[in-house]
């Protein structure tokens, strides 16, 4: 029998897209085999007018164009992405403590202040209980834990320009390394204490709260981190 079979002259039982599934045409492999190139002559030969002109001519093929461009620079592609400020997450806000897991203060436990106009977290120790001065740190280098401290806001002028360093600051501090330590500022060691007393006043009203912000996180043989509720 038939596969398909004609209803009226012209008119077929199935449609050509029917056929070619009851067949199962698709399944059979299609091999385009191009013919193959020839070689276009780069030259060719001309007949040239004229008694004392030799009667033929080789010019090129393609003629050359007139106009070329000066320099081949490239332009760079117009991106239209804009730089957006991640935003907070949800386990994570004023008062909350935190694990650091990057930086030469990995392991310690922080408190954060706010987040900064650039999406990054502005944190402390505080200072005085494990030695982490106020500084800015990236949400995606800490576990947020379910300890909360109750602070009132954070000064204003604690912004992403407040750890800019001009140039000449730089190059004092690079070379100063080598030969000692770089002093800090009176300035900002003021702005730390400050902060460390607001901070230590809340911590003192938890039991223990102390000591665990003194102690570094570790992890032993058999712990698991997903595993943990912080």
């Amino acid at each position: 029998m038939a596969r398909n079979s004609v209803l009226v002259p012209g008119v077929s039982r199935y449609s050509r897209t029917a056929i070619y599934r009851k067949k199962g045409l698709y399944k059979i492999k299609k091999y385009d085999t191009a013919p193959a190139a020839k070689d276009a002559a780069t030259d060719k030969v001309v007949e040239v007018k004229g008694a004392k002109n030799g009667g033929k001519r080789t010019i090129p093929a393609n003629k050359a164009s007139r106009f070329y461009p000066a320099e081949d620079i490239r332009q760079p592609k117009k991106s239209r992405k804009s730089v957006k400020t991640a935003p907070l997450r949800g386990s994570i806000s004023a008062g909350s403590v935190v694990i650091l897991l990057a930086g030469r203060h990995r392991g310690k436990r922080v408190v954060v202040l706010k987040q900064l106009d650039s999406g990054l977290l502005l944190v402390t120790g505080p200072f005085r209980v494990n030695g982490v001065p106020i500084r800015r740190v990236d949400q995606a280098y800490v576990i947020a834990t379910s300890t909360k401290l109750e602070l009132p806001e954070v000064d204003a002028k604690f912004n992403d320009a407040y750890f800019k360093k001009s140039k000449d600051v730089k190059e004092k501090e690079f070379l100063a390394k080598k030969e000692s330590k770089v002093a800090t500022s009176e300035s900002k060691v003021a702005d730390q204490k400050a902060v460390d007393k607001v901070i230590l006043e809340a911590v003192a009203k938890t039991p223990f709260l102390r000591q665990y912000l003194a102690a570094k996180f570790s992890l032993s043989k058999g712990q698991f981190p997903h595993n943990m509720k912080f």
